[in-house]
């Protein structure tokens, strides 16, 4: 059987899985094999360009500014990269975590070359839009791969041979990757190697950087190793490993899942070591390494950081959905693949935008921007211009070079219309257009830009019967709600004490460990939540805030203003039918006549901001 290194067989690999629809297991190593069949049943066609645009230099330099840190942890490495392989013709590559080119440096022809290919930065390179690539499959298996020429899905990228390895955080989270690329003709044989050696120093930088100051516990079989690269590093919270880096993984052989739940005498039959000191551990399988523990500087805002994860401002919860949501998003991510838009309906602080990012990551367009318009904040007499963008000089105040417009900017990716229900219905013609025709013309222009946009519209207006009374276009209602997604609000959810366990746990009290007493739970769950989950979070949150570690928290822990009897307002809220308006409206009369008139502590009882509890009250007013 011939090597699949060689060109023969990657040949008669790509003859009789393109041509003839047999697997050449044997041909092409078994990942690239597993690649090319997720491909196909994506659908991509292996013969034609794959459609993968550079987005604008605006959408680009947005995404640039919103990883910088990561950009700046990397540039040492990417330069050190360039200067070993400039002499070969070859390209170092940063992406961000879905795939998205955010740097590449390399010699001036090559970068041409991989131009064509739109290897370049502003370009998704994820495996559902650029197929079988270095990239985007291993972000996908989530370790370091290699591509070689033909190897790659699509035909124009055989010209490529491109090594990549994900970049982990301390946590096992992917935060970015780095990709060495050249031509398939002069393959580097120890290109991957060289990747893999950069993202080593790169994470291990990263997590000193993180946990500065903190409690580290550095092993290795070899102690020569300590300080180095290539050692272990371990962080123990009470006893339970909450982080660590790859080499460390590898040492005692266990993977991501086991953060947060191994304790140190299930990894270790030995004491850890006394702070500043170096001794021998044996593991639990009778291995033996070597230690250092760093001595903790108790005076460092990093090291209390590093302790407890609620205070790091990098900590970003992941969403918490119940499982009927879930499968609510699962199918809107079809429809949205399909070109149907989507309308959210729900009440203030249902998620609705939390939703819409979700909807977004699933979805085919993950690696093109997602451009939210809050229809509701923006200013009426500048909504037009916000949204269609204008040219130099079309009115008074306007920028000298212009405005894209956010239609624009949200080309290739998502549109997300927040709080449509609130956008004045001259307006609603003019996106009514917009959203038929696909293009968009800009204020004191003739000139129309096609667009390509995914539509995910959000209310907490009932848009139905906003139209039987006129308030709300029919047609432009018809185009944008051909599939509804109710977010139900916390009163109606039908475990919510199991929900409020997941909301916690996602904040992270189980690593700092902090606790909900049973009886709490129930409290919290018979509550009638007018504010929904912004409401519930904000009070986890304080509790968060307010506590130690080891604490558990009791119904005397409660916010006063949650003390009050809550039963009346539950049994009026639920009489109120569905009807989204009025139930908002009730909830912050309560919350106002709660809070003796203070709107601002109102707002803050319902988790949103003045000018929503403003704006409702005009509301009412204006159709009392």
């Amino acid at each position: 059987m011939p090597s699949a290194d060689t060109p023969g067989s990657i040949k008669k690999a790509r003859h009789a899985f393109f041509d003839d629809g047999r697997e050449p297991r044997g041909l092409v190593p078994n990942n690239i094999l597993a690649s090319w069949l997720r491909c196909r049943q994506m659908g991509l066609v292996a013969d034609v360009c794959p459609e993968a645009t550079p987005v604008e230099q605006h959408s680009l330099r947005v995404m640039q500014e919103r990883y910088e840190t990561l950009r700046k942890l990397c540039r040492p490495e990417l330069e050190a990269l360039y200067a070993s392989v400039d002499q070969a013709g070859s390209i170092v590559i940063l992406t961000a975590p879905d795939g998205f080119i955010l740097d590449a440096l390399g010699s001036a022809d090559f970068l041409h070359k991989a131009a064509r290919v739109s290897l370049r930065p502003g370009v998704p390179w994820s495996e559902s839009i650029t197929g079988t690539n270095a990239i985007g499959t291993a972000l996908v298996e989530r370790r370091a791969v290699e591509v070689r020429g033909a190897e790659h899905y699509y035909t124009p990228h055989k010209i490529l041979s491109c090594s990549a390895t994900p970049i982990f955080g301390p946590h096992g989270e992917v935060i970015g990757l780095l990709d060495l690329s050249g031509e398939a003709s002069i393959h580097h044989r120890l290109a991957l190697g060289m990747v893999q050696l950069a993202v080593e120093q790169i994470e291990h930088r990263l997590f000193e950087s993180e946990f500065d100051g903190g409690d580290i516990v550095r092993i290795h079989a070899d102690p020569d190793l300590l300080g180095t690269a290539r050692e272990g590093m371990l962080v123990f919270e009470e006893h339970k490993l909450v982080a660590a880096n790859r080499r460390a993984l590898r040492l005692l052989d266990i993977d991501w899942g086991e953060l947060g739940k191994l304790r140190h005498h299930e990894l270790f039959a030995s004491a850890l070591p006394r702070p500043g000191a170096i001794t021998g551990m044996r593991c639990q399988d009778g291995k033996m390494m070597h230690a250092r523990r760093d001595p903790p500087d108790r005076a460092s805002f990093a090291a209390r950081a590093a302790r407890n994860p609620r205070a790091r401002s990098v900590h970003v919860p992941a969403p918490v959905f119940s499982a009927g949501l879930d499968a609510e998003i699962d199918r809107g991510v079809k429809l949205l693949d399909a070109d149907i838009p989507l309308l959210l309906q729900g009440e203030t602080g249902t998620g609705k935008e939390v939703v819409a990012r979700e909807l977004h990551r699933r979805s085919a367009r993950a690696g093109a921007p997602f451009v939210p318009v809050n229809c509701a904040a923006l200013p009426e007499n500048l909504i037009e211009s916000e949204l269609f963008g204008y040219l130099p000089g079309a009115f008074t105040g306007a920028r000298r070079d212009g405005a894209q417009g956010l239609l624009r900017e949200a080309d290739g990716g998502v549109l997300f219309l927040d709080e449509l229900g609130d956008m004045p219905l001259g307006l609603q013609c003019r996106l009514l257009r917009v959203l038929q025709e696909r293009e968009v013309t800009p204020l004191g222009g003739s000139r129309a830009y096609a667009i390509d946009v995914a539509v995910i519209a959000a209310t907490h207006v009932d848009l139905a019967g906003a139209v039987q009374r006129g308030g709300f276009r029919a047609d432009l209602y018809y185009r944008i709600a051909y599939s509804t997604l109710r977010l139900v609000p916390l009163r109606e959810q039908a475990d919510l004490a199991a929900l409020i366990g997941r909301f916690w746990s996602a904040l992270g009290a189980e690593q700092i460990p902090m606790h909900l007493h049973p009886e709490l739970v129930a409290e919290l769950a018979a509550m009638p939540w007018p504010g929904n989950v912004r409401q519930l979070v904000g009070v986890l949150r304080n509790f968060m805030a307010l506590g130690v570690a080891g604490a558990t928290f009791a119904q005397g822990d409660l916010p006063e203003e949650l003390k009050r009897p809550h039963s009346t307002a539950t049994t009026a809220t639920a009489n109120l039918a569905g009807d989204l308006h009025s139930i908002e409206l009730h909830a912050i009369d309560e919350a106002i006549a709660a809070c003796s008139g203070n709107v601002a502590a109102a707002a803050r009882r319902l988790g949103v901001s003045r000018s929503t509890i403003y704006r409702r009250l005009g509301e009412k007013t204006t159709t009392a």
